[in-house]
């Protein structure tokens, strides 16, 4: 299963557990983490149990285990997508901050010269500080969609490949079935497995070879 990283450092997983993030300037995102576990076994599972099927009875049954955001975070193309996406928050981050500082600035303006107003005057200085705060917290709402919507676009697009680099793997070493081991980070799906079954590392070179 693969989780987005927290981009403190980077990373990627499904949708059924949510992961929250508190960015700098108080903006706090969801990562939604574990569709990916239905995705991954229906799009890896299924087409090798498919392949697999008419030999089960005639040869040997193998069965192996891979973990999807070891593949994310240690491929190069993985890295490549985490730290763009990390690049982006970073951005975001930052018109979003100074968007916050001058609205505090704007707030001790207010408050210092506010004994000099009428009421009336008070009342509309007011409104508008308030328009003001609004809109901000509108953007800010608005990145943390954005923030969801590209993490979701990177999870569905990188668990595609890294399905069809383990089904490749698979494939080619005879294994009947893969399994989303899972990581002490998400949920930790397969208990104990031996060394020989995890083609992690295996997929990682396939997932390389195969996205430049």
């Amino acid at each position: 299963m693969v989780t987005m990283p927290s981009l403190d450092r980077p990373t990627m997983r499904g949708y059924s557990r949510v992961v929250s993030k508190t960015w700098p300037g108080g903006i706090r995102t969801k990562m939604h983490i574990s569709a990916l576990r239905s995705l991954f076994l229906a799009m890896v599972l299924s087409p090798v149990l498919l392949l697999a099927a008419p030999h089960a009875q005639a040869a040997e049954f193998k069965m192996g285990v891979v973990d999807p955001q070891s593949v994310l975070e240690k491929s190069k193309a993985g890295k490549r997508a985490l730290e763009t996406l990390k690049e982006y928050v970073g951005t975001r981050q930052k018109l979003l901050a100074k968007d916050e500082e001058d609205l505090r600035n704007t707030e001790k303006q207010l408050k210092e010269q506010a004994p000099k107003w009428t009421d009336t005057e008070k009342k509309e200085k007011e409104g508008q500080f308030r328009t003001k705060v609004q809109d901000f917290q509108k953007r800010a709402q608005e990145f943390n969609m954005e923030l969801q919507k590209k993490q979701k676009e990177l999870v569905d697009e990188y668990m595609k490949k890294i399905s069809t680099a383990t089904q490749a793997v698979a494939e080619k070493g005879g294994v009947s079935i893969v399994v989303d081991k899972g990581s002490e980070q998400t949920v930790k799906i397969v208990i104990y497995n031996k060394d020989t079954i995890d083609l992690t590392e295996q997929v990682i070179k396939e997932f390389d070879r195969t996205n430049k």
